[in-house]
């Protein structure tokens, strides 16, 4: 006859909850940084199209509308020549 002392239960009750909770953050996690990612290029959008509104309304082309300088990380254009 084996005898479980209270300890015991309560040791694997407590590994058992910190295992599922574990899991419903491996599973949860990539769809809450999916919806934080998403939220971030929707700002970016109403930001870019406020832009253009604001500069139509000013009588600006909208090609000339929010930044004037080239993007981050953006490579000037160039053409590759034969060596």
């Amino acid at each position: 006859m084996t005898v479980v002392s209270m300890e015991t239960t309560r040791m694997e009750a407590l590994t058992a909850m910190l295992g599922v909770l574990g899991l419903f953050v491996f599973m949860v996690l990539p769809a809450v940084i999916g919806l934080v990612r998403e939220r971030r290029i929707d700002r970016q959008i109403r930001r870019a199209e406020a832009a253009r509104a604001a500069a139509e309304h000013h009588g600006r082309p909208a090609a000339t509308a929010g930044r004037s300088r080239p993007a981050q990380g953006a490579a000037p254009h160039r053409t590759a020549r034969a060596a």
